[in-house]
């Protein structure tokens, strides 16, 4: 647990003024009131935390809170494995699920930045891989519509081992909330840097941002600080439900091990190798097919819940360095990028934009094996964000009770 630099008797002080300046003004007090001044969660929610955890189902938390661009405050409260009653903590590896796309988007952009990438270049100019099927639409994708969601693809193949990967409508005309996309796009960053997605990461964002609790991949160590997940409050089967991820990189770890290549260090040409010898040894179901035991853009970053707060700060609040995104990339990587009226929600390049009471704000939520329920928000206009990972089914349940409380948003998201 770490130390709360804002202590409860200044967010009261705050919440005082605030109440107090609300009086003067022609608002009502109670709209004024209800918007709090930090992100950070109030006394009642924190103190009622492990209630409603059991309540819900819910082994273990961590919250993190940027204010001002940087990291203002974070908790871990819980288990890490309820089968062994690990407790959670600042070291404590969760797997962000989705929320590892935003990131990588990030690190795409920096290549655009560069002259690597181009926005709107044909993604097959970049890699045009094996299981691609044979629709024309294939040719138009581009790496604005994979960032936007605008491919037309599927999230997730049911037979990628069988299926080939094809667009279901035209791109750059709906959006289709796409797993495959951003894979297909890693294989573009791989041509273009001769890199593994970890290595990449690591030199673009990773190490100059600090983020030193962040990968990709997958090894002993990281292994050793990892959260389980777990199942719901109802769920009366024995032991942890299946890992997914996990289940999939110890199957992988002994091939990576006799190769003397570490799997953050595989390409997707390591991965169709390495399949037989890993179906081999592995229970059935685990690896369908090479991207099962790669590394993956979409879904596989773990990280510390402190970790991802720091990359919300670069969001939020861009760090003056040589490293970071060009002010007009920014201003893209947070701007709505396709217009369908009627939608309740817009697409940036990474992230979801929700109009609130206080404005635009940025959005992504996670969800690995239906087991690891994640969600960041960012207000680029306050330089505030907050981030929430947890390890059970009922996750999700959690963290809307925790940004509501902390935020005074209800988001339409939550409920459509």
């Amino acid at each position: 647990m770490s130390r709360d630099p804002m202590p409860s008797l200044t967010r009261r002080r705050l919440l005082s003024a605030a109440v107090a300046a609300a009086a003067t003004t022609t608002l009502p007090l109670r709209a004024a009131a209800s918007l709090p001044t930090t992100w950070i969660p109030p006394d009642w929610l924190l103190d009622d935390l492990p209630r409603q955890m059991r309540a819900l189902g819910v082994p273990g938390i961590g919250i993190a809170v940027v204010e001002d661009g940087a990291l203002a405050w974070s908790r871990s409260v819980g288990i890490a494995d309820a089968t062994r009653g690990t407790p959670v903590d600042d070291a404590s590896l969760w797997e962000a699920a989705s929320l590892s796309k935003p990131v990588f988007a990030y690190a795409v952009l920096q290549l655009v930045d560069r002259g690597e990438l181009a926005l709107d270049a044909p993604l097959v100019r970049y890699a045009r891989p094996a299981y691609l099927g044979k629709s024309p639409w294939l040719a138009r994708i581009t790496v604005r519509d994979v960032l936007r969601h605008t491919t037309g693809l599927p999230n997730w193949r049911k037979e990628p081992a069988r299926e080939p990967l094809e667009p279901a409508v035209a791109p750059g005309t709906r959006i289709d909330y796409s797993g495959e996309a951003f894979t297909w796009l890693q294989l573009a960053v791989e041509a273009v840097t001769g890199e593994s997605l970890d290595q990449s990461l690591h030199r673009l964002l990773f190490d100059p941002a600090g983020m030193r609790d962040s990968s990709y991949g997958w090894d002993a160590a990281l292994a050793a600080r990892s959260v389980f997940g777990h199942g719901g409050p109802d769920d009366v089967q024995p032991g942890l439900p299946p890992q997914g991820l996990r289940d999939a990189w110890e199957a992988a770890e002994p091939v990576a091990l006799r190769w003397g290549k570490a799997l953050s260090d595989w390409r997707y040409a390591d991965a169709e190798r390495a399949l037989p010898l890993v179906q081999a040894g592995a229970r059935a179901g685990v690896a369908h097919w090479p991207g099962d035991i790669l590394a993956n853009a979409a879904a596989s970053l773990r990280c510390t819940v402190r970790d991802y707060a720091r990359h919300m700060a670069l969001v939020v609040h861009p760090p003056r360095a040589p490293w970071a995104l060009r002010e007009a990339t920014r201003n893209a990587m947070l701007s709505a990028q396709i217009a369908l009226p009627g939608r309740y929600t817009g697409k940036t390049l990474g992230w979801n934009l929700e109009a609130t009471r206080i404005g635009p704000v940025l959005y992504h939520s996670g969800s690995n094996a239906g087991v690891f329920k994640t969600f960041a928000l960012g207000d680029a206009a306050r330089g505030r964000a907050l981030v929430v990972m947890t390890n059970a089914a009922s996750g999700n349940l959690l963290y809307r009770r925790v940004v509501r409380a902390a935020t005074g948003l209800d988001l339409l998201a939550f409920d459509l």
